[in-house]
């Protein structure tokens, strides 16, 4: 690990100026993804900004009858909550999916959305990765590519995005509220907040230098069913290689969001529609110009039954 300096902010204005202020600062907050990359070497700032001070950890009702949710709300406290477990239980679902008990103690709901992939070859220093350095190339477009992305991705990089939390957001058409150096707040629709790889897969998210998670809002409840299904190769601790959150009405219509399979928690509204249809309708569209490799194609398949297994499960 390399030398860095430290400092603890007083309010989230003075914190995001103090990161747009110095090109090597980040925030830190639990650290959970942060601090692995910086003993590898991946991440090397030369000055951290602690936000864990700045009372970003409460859970409030909104007017509309939603959830406003701190930015340094934990995993595990988000995941207990009795609102969320009553009126948004796909959340829940997808959080304790997620890690382990341990790491959902430590780590925060923007800490969760701003999680970098774990795809092998960006934690390997001996290998290119134009996420990890620019202009090196991929070595995972024609390596090891099974757990990697199959749509939404590009000639310069197929890594997924890896959290499980961020797909029951964006099935829930969370909003991000930020503010920037300058005290100037504004709020991102989930839909928006990730960015598709591109020819830019360095950057992550739509957010400025400087610019500081606040809060996650929910919208009222929408009622239904709630599901997070996740395949995996082993019972815990592992990404998805496909995961699938779900609402699903009394009358067969509702919504899918799939991760594991994209840059981004991947939703396709017009896709939704044919939910009464079956699982296989629903696929279809969803998965639209899919471009999966030789190793990773069986991610198509798998996401049809395991949307299949959502719509069954709602039938009973």
């Amino acid at each position: 690990m390399k030398p860095f300096t430290y400092e603890r902010a007083a309010t989230p204005a003075a914190a995001a100026a103090a990161v747009a202020q110095n090109p090597g600062a980040k925030f830190i907050a639990g650290g959970t993804n942060l601090l692995d990359l910086m003993k590898l070497e991946i991440e090397a700032p030369s000055h951290l900004v602690d936000v864990q001070d700045l009372k970003l950890d409460r859970v409030e009702e909104t007017a509309d009858g939603g959830l406003r949710i701190g930015a340094l709300v934990t995993n595990t406290r988000l995941a207990s909550h009795p609102r969320v477990r009553r009126d948004y239980g796909v959340l829940t679902r997808a959080i304790v999916a997620g890690a382990s008990g341990q790491l959902r103690n430590k780590a925060t709901t923007a800490g969760n959305l701003l999680q970098r992939t774990r795809c092998s070859y960006f934690y390997d220093p001996n290998q290119p990765c134009n996420k990890r350095k620019p202009g090196s190339g991929c070595a995972a477009i024609g390596g090891y590519s099974r757990p990697l992305g199959i749509i939404g991705t590009s000639d310069a990089c197929i890594a997924t995005h890896p959290g499980d939390m961020a797909v029951a957001m964006r099935l829930l058409d969370a909003q991000v509220e930020t503010i920037d150096a300058s005290g100037t707040t504004r709020s991102i629709p989930i839909a928006d907040f990730h960015r598709l790889w591109g020819s830019t897969p360095h950057i992550d998210t739509n957010l400025a230098k400087g610019e500081l998670i606040t809060a996650v809002t929910l919208p009222a409840p929408i009622g239904g069913q709630h599901f997070y299904h996740k395949v995996r190769d082993r019972a815990s601790y592992a990404f998805a290689l496909v995961s699938v959150a779900a609402v699903v009405q009394p009358d067969g219509t509702g919504r899918v969001a799939v991760g594991g399979i994209a840059p981004k928690p991947w939703r396709v509204e017009a896709a939704e529609a044919a939910m009464p249809q079956g699982a296989k309708a629903v696929a279809s569209r969803l998965l639209a110009g899919a471009r999966p490799t030789s190793e990773n194609a069986f991610k198509i398949p798998l996401t049809e039954r395991t949307i299949a297994s959502v719509l069954a499960q709602a039938k009973g």
